[in-house]
């Protein structure tokens, strides 16, 4: 035997132990002071704090995704057509009075603005109360199609 060879059985330093997590040295591997070093540490995330502060909006949030008719008044209607024609929604998007809505069509309704000296057939659009009777006045006619407005039951 020689003397690297020589091993001590015990050492002269008592293993350092704390009171409330045994055999992990001063801190228990929880790092140092503390919060995190507490026992019953429940902290939330920072973000989850910020998202329970934002307002809620009571109620279904997301409006389902149906487009209100396209609006021309008659002063329009006065102003572009001759007496005798009929107006579709067609030929309102071919004389530009209305515009497609999605790539599609839109449902058209014709307003009471203005006054109507002509005698126009309307066909295929919603029209108000007051525009009816103002068309009715001037000779004009309204129908609708089986079918009823543009995009329903096309």
């Amino acid at each position: 035997m020689q003397l690297h060879n020589l091993k001590k059985h015990s050492s002269h330093r008592a293993q350092k132990l704390i009171g409330r997590g045994g055999k992990r040295g001063t801190s228990s591997g929880r790092g140092t002071k503390g919060q995190k070093a507490r026992a019953g540490n429940k902290r939330r995330p920072e973000m989850r704090d910020i998202i329970k502060k934002l307002p809620k909006l009571r109620g279904y949030r997301f409006k389902p995704v149906s487009s209100k008719p396209a609006v021309v008044n008659l002063a329009a209607l006065d102003k572009i057509f001759k007496a005798g024609e009929s107006i579709t929604p067609v030929i309102l998007l071919a004389k530009k009075l209305i515009s497609r809505n999605r790539g599609q069509l839109p449902a058209v309704k014709i307003l009471a603005s203005g006054d109507l000296t002509k005698k126009l057939v309307i066909e295929n659009c919603l029209v108000s109360t007051f525009a009816k009777i103002k068309i009715e006045k001037a000779g004009g006619s309204i129908s609708l199609s089986k079918t009823g407005l543009p995009g329903q039951g096309e």
